[in-house]
């Protein structure tokens, strides 16, 4: 058993975790296809807490710890780069990650210097929106317009900022061309409250809670993705088309966008018997997580199997084909 450095936000008692996980299913035994950690102890690799992976992570979090008797902890990370690499240290048994990063990963590509061998899925879970968040009286109608401005493009090699210069790159720019800010959500919108930033990345569910809380006193403007910049984005294999709509952040009109999948990763640390009941219990309580962030009512039960870039855990392919959904 691992020595925990990781704050605890989320967690039961210690010692009733270890008697109660002995009930949980098989979660401690091993299996074929993974390794030979139960559910005895879980921590939940998310985001910044103002993000949505902290808050439907928090909730998926709980389930575990009420329906496995795991304690479950939730930590607050700098997303999906961050999670990927808390994974591969066993410093996680669970964490969110765009599908970009997750390729990435697997490639050695980025800002990552070495291939990490396996990162299995537990799930496909929702789309995340790209978004490039400005304010009105800016003068920013498009992604060229960001040249010359001040940007933020979330905290260094976040998931936000592998975004970002993926977008700035499909429209021929590079971060010569404004002042590059690397900010987490919060405190992007605060500086752009302050006048201090013009812009701002910002890749989540919608809406993103930051953004919803600087439409209360600014009017927000979603720039657009459009022309050949949006083609060339829609090439990668897991980007699609999307919208933000105007009434999310009580905007003037839609905005043309991409998404990207989010992906629930396990630990291979974990054996297949633990993700199973990982699995049945998230997806046994859909109604739970859905009522988390408006983000996770997108989490279906048809879609969860689905993933991109990589394979499913043998635990998380049990439970689908039980279901008759993979």
């Amino acid at each position: 058993m691992r020595t925990r450095t990781l704050p605890t936000v989320l967690a039961g008692a210690a010692a009733a975790a270890l008697v109660l996980s002995g009930c949980a299913g098989g979660g401690g035994d091993s299996g074929e296809g993974g390794g030979d950690a139960g559910t005895e102890f879980i921590t939940m690799a998310t985001g910044g807490n103002s993000g949505v992976y902290y808050q439907v992570g928090a909730g998926m979090s709980q389930l575990l710890s009420d329906e496995l008797g795991s304690d479950s902890t939730v930590q607050a990370t700098g997303a999906s780069v961050e999670n990927v690499t808390l994974l591969n240290d066993g410093d996680a048994e669970i964490a969110f990650a765009m599908a970009d990063a997750t390729d990435q990963a697997l490639k050695g590509e980025g800002p990552f210097e070495e291939k990490v061998e396996s990162l299995p899925a537990i799930a496909n879970l929702y789309e995340q929106y790209l978004q490039v968040i400005t304010l009105e009286d800016k003068g920013i109608d498009s992604i060229e317009d960001l040249k010359g401005k001040r940007v933020s493009v979330g905290d260094v090699n976040s998931g936000v900022e592998l975004n970002a210069r993926t977008v700035i790159d499909a429209y021929g720019m590079t971060y010569d061309d404004f002042t590059a800010d690397y900010l987490p959500y919060a405190e992007a919108i605060d500086q752009m409250k302050n006048g201090q930033v013009d812009a701002a990345f910002v890749t989540s569910g919608l809406p993103n809670s930051a953004v919803t809380d600087l439409a209360t006193t600014h009017d927000v403007k979603v720039v657009p993705f459009e022309g050949d910049g949006l083609n060339t984005l829609l090439e990668y294999e897991f980007f699609g088309e999307g919208t933000v709509p105007k009434d999310t952040y009580d905007s003037k009109e839609d905005a043309a966008t991409v998404t990207i999948p989010n992906l629930l990763l396990a630990s291979p640390e974990l054996s297949e018997d633990a993700v199973y009941d990982i699995t049945k219990t998230i997806f046994d309580n859909l109604d739970q997580v859905h009522a988390t962030h408006n983000a996770a009512k997108d989490i279906t039960l048809e879609n969860a199997p689905h993933v991109v870039v990589t394979e499913l855990h043998p635990g998380a392919k049990r439970y689908f084909d039980e279901a008759g959904t993979s």
